[in-house]
């Protein structure tokens, strides 16, 4: 599919209404949209295996999206054909105690995939700059110093996550950012649905139902997020997740691509390699 509409372009100003949240692109149905799906998914052992093989660079996937966006799902269809071995998948809840006694970015950078590996963050730092912004009143809990003013505190972090992704990509670190577009309407037929199967009730959450009375907050701190943390090396995608078939498609699609592009190759072996290879064959060959 390989398509570029759902990428936010670095250095402009896009505006989430014109991305609509329940768009299918190409296919009209499920239906349509299982065989794309199906061979994605196939792909990705190879090339996890290629990359975990290097042992050069690494891949984070980062998805990031309001209650009920269908983030646990996407990771769960998107890479059910993994590798355990190869993938470490980390989500980040409220800060401890702990770690708010160091810098917001502390946590995840403890929580990085190693070389070889993909490393997949449901929710991430971007929350300083998403529910830290629409809520405030939680940077009295991390302990900042008197003097940084809120009002510039938003723009800086911005800046702080954008150098710390370029570190990463400079360090081999490829990084892949998701934001599953979901509208309220959407939402709130989720919730029911956690409420009404008794098999959904563990998934509901008063404190989710409380939240969409900050929805046009969340939004337009979502919109200023994407506008100034898209960049080059790191550009955001923003994923329509009315329908959970597509986000799937549209991401595996993406990790794909990715992976493609940085082509890992397993190692080659060298001549003394191959020597001591001979010598263990002709040695497993000989036996009784």
């Amino acid at each position: 599919m390989k398509n570029n509409k759902y990428v936010v372009p670095p250095k402009t100003k896009i505006k989430l209404a014109d991305f609509p949240p329940d768009d299918t692109g190409p296919f009209k149905n499920k239906e349509a949209a299982a065989q794309k799906l199906a061979d994605d998914i196939a792909k990705l052992p190879e090339l996890q295996a290629r990359l975990y093989a290097q042992d050069n660079y690494a891949l984070l996937i980062i998805l990031q999206g309001i209650d009920a966006a269908g983030k646990d799902g996407t990771v769960k269809h998107v890479m059910s054909g993994v590798n355990p071995t190869g993938c470490q998948v980390t989500s980040f809840k409220s800060p401890t105690h702990e770690e708010l006694d160091h810098d917001y970015l502390w946590r995840h950078v403890k929580a990085l995939p190693a070389r070889g590996m993909i490393g997949i963050f449901n929710r991430s730092y971007y929350e300083e700059v998403l529910v830290v912004r629409v809520h405030p009143e939680l940077l009295e809990h991390e302990k900042l110093p008197k003097h940084l003013k809120p009002k510039e505190l938003w723009e800086r972090r911005y800046g702080e996550i954008n150098d710390f992704e370029h570190f990463l990509v400079d360090n081999g670190v490829e990084i892949l950012k998701f934001f599953l577009h979901l509208s309220k309407d959407e939402q709130k037929k989720r919730f029911l649905s956690r409420l009404e199967a008794e098999d959904k009730n563990w998934k509901y959450s008063e404190a989710d139902v409380k939240e969409r009375a900050f929805w046009d907050d969340y939004q337009a701190a979502y919109e200023d997020m994407l506008n100034n943390t898209s960049t080059e090396r790191a550009p955001w995608h923003v994923v329509p997740a009315d329908h959970k078939w597509f986000t799937r498609v549209v991401v595996a699609d993406a990790v794909v691509n990715k992976l493609e592009e940085m082509d890992p190759r397993y190692p080659k072996v060298d001549e003394q390699r191959k020597e001591e290879l001979a010598a263990a064959r002709k040695l497993l060959e000989s036996e009784k």
